[in-house]
Formats: C-alpha cells, structure tokens, sequence
C-alpha cells in the first residue's frame, strides 16, 4: 500500500484551513498544520477535522468536512524540522514579518532532508500577499544554509496569486468552535508553473501559469486595491457603516471603485500585453465587484481596510498600481484619491477599538504631515526619478 503524500501548512489562520490546507487534504493529501496559536494546534489535533464553510449570497451555506489534517506547534522545532525531512510539499501562509520567523527552521529541515534523503526536492508555495516573493524567501532561507548545499537544485520556490476572501471570525463563533473557518465559493489557487522542481501535484483547482508576476500584481493592483478602496471610500462616506457590501450598495462609492480597478487594468495590460487583456482585466473587475458584495460573509469594513502600515507600502495596492501607471503613461487620478481616503482611516472592531498599528500610525506618522507618509511609511524615494514623480503629484492633492 502507497504512502498518502504529506504537505506542511505553515500558517493554520484564514488562508491556511479555508484554501491551501483544504485543496491538498481534498485532493487525497495529509495535510500538517504548523501554528503558533497553542489552543488551535490542540482543538486540531482533538478533532483530526474541521468545517469549511462556504457562503454564498442569499444561498444556504454549504458545509465540507476537511479531514486527514493534525497540527503542531510552532516552538516544537524539533518535530516541524522532522516532518519537513519526509514531507512531499510545503505552503506557507503567514504573512511577510512571520515569514522571516519560520525560515531558519525551513532551512534545518530543507538539511536534515538533504543528509537523510539525498538529492530529494522539495517544493514550497509562497502563500503571501508579496510581489518578489521567490527571489525575498531564496534570499532569506540562504543565509541559513551552508554555501555548499544545492539549492537550485532542490527547493522550488512557487510563488502564488491568493484570490480568495476570508472574513474575520468573530469572537462569539470562535467560542461555539475554534476550528471552523468561512469562506467564499472562489476556490482557484494560482501557482507559479516555472517555480517547481518536482511535476505538478494533482491538485483540484490548481491553475499553474507561465508569468506568475502579472497575476500577482493583478492580485495586488486589482483585487486588493478595490477590496481596499471600498473600504476607504465607504469608512469616508460614513464612519459608522460596518460592512463591505454596504459601502458598494452607494452608487457614488461603486462608481469610484471601479474606475480605480479600471485605471490599474489598462496599466496592467500594458504591462503585460501577452497576459492580461483589457477585455479579461474587465471580466475580472465585474466579477470582483460582485463578490465583493457578498453579505452573507460579513467582511468588515474594518478588516479589508486595516494595516495602514503595510497596506500604504509603494509595493502594495495604492502606491504600487500608481506607480506603474505612471511607467506607462496612463492615468491614475482615481487610485490617488483611494490614497487620500485611506490616511484618514480610522475604523473600529466589534470591540470598539482600532487596529493597534493603525493607531500607532496616526499618533506617530500622520502629525508629522503627507511628506513623512510618502517617505517613512511609503518608503517613496525622492532620489529614484520615478518615485520623486510620484511624490511630487500625491503632494498636489486631487
């Protein structure tokens, strides 16, 4: 009897159980969570399963039993070390600040793989919202390896494009199970089909493509700029309003979102003519927005919009997509007023309180005026030509 290939799940949150975990474990996989949260790690190893529940608008929920899973905890760097040894694929899921805190262990078992196994690669699928990924987890997992191990020809590193939305459980659901996780139908994963070393795994809805980079920023300067522009746009049109679909429900807000997905789609089929059509960049758009108001998952205006410090980064969905714009000379008025909306970001969780980053930055940053934004939370340049034009024009206001 053969073996049931095993793949490791760094990252147990909302990508790791509602999308990667669950397409390997359907897809015949043993699937091996690593996480920090302790209470998790044991509730999953309790249950060996969890629920999946997919919501979908104005339809009945759809409940699947994702089985073969256990868990570990992430201080047990022993065990992680040995099921990296023998595992088939690896996934991480756990943003980028985390990222650089499961690399050295990465590294231990990507070694004790090499001694025990030999010349046995072995393939990781960069889960994160990171443009460059590849080339920043190659740059980070080398400092930990011995100059002399073989790393082109060992580890894949598979960059992705995460489409799917999660909501925040709230407190109250978390208490009736704290494995349970929500989601929506979208269930595509992306995949970077030039990152593998070993063939493609057999993996339902599993789309390997030959230019991962434009879909990643088609993530990025597309799906998460509207996601985050709805935020902004809605929190500035009312500060009480809570959720996403309320903010699309005004004609105004929906208006101005799509014309700042649609200002990103004609930069980005420029950017990549053979890849991305207008046409399909507008498909995309028009099925964006409507799972963008999906209510029955009851994503927050709060979540989709917080992280100011992350999310304002020029490599992220406001900056990034202006600046790419303006490399190829179209317009990006629309994006720029998304920007402006968002340092002015103040919304609140169900407890009343606002992100603690957030907070931090309105207390530190934004006193300190638009010219420190651009240089310290933005990391805008003014000795790069490019990103001095920029700045100069997100300086002159709308």
């Amino acid at each position: 009897m053969m073996n049931k290939k095993k793949m490791i799940q760094f990252g147990a949150g909302n990508i790791g159980r509602s999308f990667i975990g669950q397409l390997f474990s359907r897809s015949g996989y043993e699937v091996v969570f690593v996480d920090i949260n302790e209470e998790l790690v044991k509730e999953l190893n309790k249950k060996r399963v969890y629920k999946l529940i997919i919501k979908r608008n104005e339809l009945p929920d759809e409940i699947i039993l994702i089985e073969n899973i256990r868990a570990i905890d992430s201080f047990d760097k022993e065990a992680v070390i040995r099921e990296i040894a023998d595992a088939d694929i690896i996934a991480t899921a756990v943003g980028k600040h985390a990222l650089l805190q499961i690399v050295p262990v990465i590294a231990q078992g990507l070694q004790l793989r090499y001694k025990e196994r030999g010349k046995n690669p072995l393939d990781i699928i960069i889960a994160e919202n990171l443009r460059n990924a590849a080339d920043y987890f190659r740059k980070e997992l080398k400092i930990y390896l011995p100059q002399e191990y073989p790393f082109d020809e060992l580890v894949g590193l598979i960059e992705s494009s995460i489409g799917k939305m999660v909501p925040l459980i709230k407190e109250e659901d978390k208490k009736r199970d704290l494995v349970w996780i929500y989601a929506e139908p979208y269930n595509t994963l992306i995949v970077d089909k030039k990152g593998f070393k070993n063939p493609l795994p057999q993996v339902r809805d599993l789309w390997a493509v030959e230019n991962i980079k434009a879909y990643v920023d088609r993530k990025l300067f597309i799906h998460n700029l509207g996601h985050s522009a709805s935020a902004y746009f809605g929190y500035q049109y009312d500060s009480e309003m809570t959720f996403i679909y309320e903010a699309l429900e005004v004609s105004e807000i929906y208006k101005t979102v799509r014309e700042c997905m649609s200002q990103s789609a004609v930069a980005l089929s420029r950017a990549y003519p053979k890849d991305l059509t207008l046409q399909d960049l507008q498909n995309h758009i028009d099925d964006l927005l409507f799972r963008f108001q999906n209510r029955s998952l009851g994503d927050t205006i709060f979540r989709v919009g917080r992280d100011l410090y992350r999310k304002l980064d020029k490599n992220e969905r406001l900056v990034g997509p202006m600046l790419l714009a303006q490399e190829q000379g179209t317009p990006y008025n629309k994006i720029k007023s998304a920007f402006y909306a968002a340092l002015e970001f103040k919304a609140k969780d169900e407890k009343g309180e606002m992100y603690p980053l957030d907070k931090i930055f309105f207390e530190r940053e934004y006193p300190r005026g638009l010219e420190n934004i651009l240089r310290s939370v933005c990391h805008l340049s003014s000795h790069q030509e490019k990103e001095a034009k920029i700045m100069k024009e997100i300086t002159k206001g709308i």
